[in-house]
């Protein structure tokens, strides 16, 4: 099968990971006779610095037109002093509404050889961890209507049943390739959204009769996820909600750095991305961590391609390579085998 993917590798370790990914995926090509075909497009600051703006028109042509898109990094200080229109991030929320991608999907793993880097108790985190959270991305009181009164100021929270629900069938189906556990997590007691939320959710749940579905309001799902992690599954949530909630969640893994996430919208085509940032300050020193942007390659595989061997071929490979003690700078501890981001890409690629 023929493949075609833009790659935005963006600002400062965004060349070095994107180039580990890239050719990660072309070793599952070869495995699995598929072809990648990669065309690179700038976005962020490096599009400030050559083109004028963090979002040139012809890379949001390029992205509708591919079958995906895969991101690195966009931002750092140099571009710090721009007003908020013209920062190099005005590219991911850009790329975001011109793909009209409105599920982000991020998931928390934490795996076993990592554990000892996870802030909870033995006890309670186990062996390793791996919950999905699902975030609606479009709407919510991020997008409301908003504005200022004398003495005060207002945003507003509003959702339609047709933006919850096509969230609430990504999450389901992503439930279906997983454990088939859904939790949606809300605020019914108090919000008329998120009565709304549950009565679309109740209706969505009978045509995925093999998940189990269950409820959470927001502020305790934020607890249980510190006192019980390992019951959750998939999450599906709104969009402030979810940007607190996965972020929460983001730090029981231990290392940003091992953090993948897919943006998806109606169709297959989806935008993957690392959850971290540019990291200008060691860009192009061969130190940066790959591994957030191969398992997003990962997803993208699973997600946009529905090549779900191929997805495992490669979380496997990380999985594999860790347990053969090698860890990039951010991950490395005593009696491990320090590594640069060249060499890990070269390790997992050998493992597949």
């Amino acid at each position: 099968m023929n493949f075609n993917i833009v790659t935005v590798s963006g600002d400062g370790i965004g060349p070095d990971i994107i180039a580990e990914a890239k050719n990660i995926l072309n070793v599952i090509g070869k495995k699995y006779n598929h072809t990648f075909h990669f065309t690179e497009k700038p976005a962020g600051g490096i599009a400030i610095d050559t083109c004028g703006c963090p979002l040139p028109e012809d890379t949001i042509e390029a992205c509708k037109k591919a079958d995906s898109v895969l991101l690195g990094a966009v931002g750092g200080p140099k571009w710090d002093h721009l007003g908020g229109n013209d920062r190099p991030e005005k590219a991911l929320l850009g790329l975001r509404g011109s793909l009209e991608l409105f599920a982000n999907l991020r998931p928390a793993v934490l795996h076993k050889q990592l554990k000892e880097a996870c802030p909870l108790k033995p006890e309670i985190i186990g062996d390793s961890l791996d919950i999905l959270i699902v975030r609606e991305l479009t709407g919510g009181i991020y997008f409301g209507k908003r504005g200022r009164t004398e003495g005060g100021a207002y945003d507003t929270m509003a959702y339609s049943e047709k933006e919850i629900e096509r969230v609430l069938r990504v999450g389901y189906g992503a439930a279906m390739k997983r454990r088939k556990k859904v939790t949606v997590v809300d605020k019914a007691n108090i919000l008329e959204t998120s009565r709304l939320w549950r009565e679309v959710a109740n209706r969505v749940a009978k045509d995925f009769p093999e998940v189990e579905t269950s409820f959470l309001y927001v502020d305790n799902c934020s607890m249980q996820l510190i006192r019980d992690p390992r019951q959750f599954d998939v999450i599906v949530t709104e969009n402030m909600f979810g940007d607190i909630l996965s972020d929460e969640a983001s730090m029981l893994t231990g290392s940003i750095g091992m953090l993948a996430s897919a943006s998806l919208g109606e169709t297959k085509r989806g935008m993957y991305e690392p959850i971290h940032g540019s990291a200008p300050d060691i860009a192009g020193k061969d130190v940066a961590n790959p591994i957030a942007t191969v398992l997003s390659a990962a997803m993208m595989l699973r997600y946009s391609f529905d090549l779900e061997e191929e997805a495992r071929a490669v979380e496997n490979a990380v999985t594999k390579t860790l347990d053969d003690g090698y860890r990039t700078a951010d991950i490395w501890s005593e009696g491990m085998k320090k590594v640069g981001t060249k060499e890990m890409g070269r390790l997992i690629a050998e493992r597949i």
